[in-house]
């Protein structure tokens, strides 16, 4: 088969690979049909993260039809089509129980090996998924490849983020950062009743589609602070959605956060530093919420009120690629050419 692998920083390409097989009883193998390309699988690309093993295959999105199961595989059947969170779950465990999926007891990543340890990603054309059972869900042959791409990660971290905000009828809230998730956020805290949400994005595109979603951009850091309070007496937004794991973000959010209020921060940092104090966070009474989206729990909860959410989903990937482009796409995303908000390989 052929997928899209990692090289070193700054360098994928496609390359020939074999296809993988069953190793487990629970394990079933999916015959990609879209895979897509996330801004986490940017942090190794990037050398933001380190350690990923050169020929990984990238990639953690992905929807397909079931071409195989072991033994112990009940809850698909071949023929299936399914997506899948970006990490697998057993189903059995207290997390997985207690709906905290993403940390599963034995659960991995997908798109990521180290020192030869972990699981190949889904931007290839054939994927090996263990823990069928509890990791793949069944989609209609109604729901559209993009959508079910975008219910394994992006919109349930976007819900994922409201949630841990606490979104309420009437409330205010920022959400910084307006890529794919961002965006999916602002969609999220609207559905949920939020009377106004703020948005703000360096990038005028981005923040031009925030406001096509239902955001009200602003346009500067100063700015989204200043017209925050302006719309809430003074006080600071009742949640702000950091979706974008870098340091700047993560103060920005600190400083438009009223008292009292919820920081919820779903960008992945990577290095050390925080965005602020201890006794900052003290002296605003502030509630700190971070940590990986359960996915496949909210793949669940979202699946059946899709259909309620006004907002055509499928326009978020506006870009498609074959494997054998995988250079040009990473380049294409990876620097948000030519209005890239998505992008994802085609199979």
């Amino acid at each position: 088969m052929d997928g899209c692998c990692f090289v070193d920083v700054g360098t994928v390409r496609a390359e020939s690979l074999t296809d993988p097989e069953l190793v487990e009883p629970g394990d079933a193998i999916v015959k990609v049909e879209m895979a897509g390309l996330c801004g986490s699988d940017l942090h190794p690309f990037f050398g933001r993260e380190t350690g990923l093993d050169p020929g990984t295959v990238m990639g953690h999105e992905f929807v397909g039809r079931v071409v195989s199961t072991g033994d112990a595989v009940s809850a698909v059947q071949v023929g299936d089509r399914v997506c899948c969170p970006f990490s697998t779950n057993c189903g059995d465990c207290f997390y997985c129980l207690n709906g905290l999926t993403s940390r599963c007891s034995t659960g991995q990543l997908f798109g990521w090996r180290e020192d030869g340890v972990g699981l190949h990603g889904g931007q290839a054309q054939w994927i090996r998924v263990p823990h069928a059972n509890g990791s793949l869900l069944p989609v209609p042959d109604s729901l559209s490849n993009e959508t079910a791409l975008l219910l394994g990660d992006n919109l349930s971290t976007g819900f994922y983020s409201a949630d841990l905000a606490e979104v309420q009828n009437g409330g205010v809230y920022l959400v910084v950062g307006c890529g794919t998730v961002g965006l999916l956020a602002i969609v999220a805290a609207l559905f949920k009743g939020a009377k106004k949400v703020f948005c703000y994005d360096p990038d005028a595109s981005r923040r031009e589609l925030a406001e096509a979603v239902g955001g009200t951009p602003v346009l500067s850091e100063q700015a989204a602070v200043s017209e925050v309070k302006q719309a809430t007496g003074g006080r600071g937004a009742d949640g702000v959605m950091e979706l974008v794991g870098l340091l700047p973000a993560q103060q920005l959010a600190w400083r438009a956060v009223r008292p009292g209020g919820i920081l919820s921060s779903i960008g992945c940092h990577c290095k050390p530093e925080f965005g602020f104090s201890q006794a900052d966070a003290y002296d605003k009474n502030l509630t700190y919420r971070t940590g990986r989206c359960p996915a496949r729990h909210y793949m669940r909860e979202l699946n059946p009120v899709i259909d309620r959410i006004p907002f055509d989903l499928d326009s978020l990937i506006t870009h498609r690629f074959e494997i054998r482009e995988s250079t040009c796409a990473y380049e294409v995303f990876s620097r948000r050419q030519d209005g890239c908000i998505k992008a994802a390989f085609c199979f």
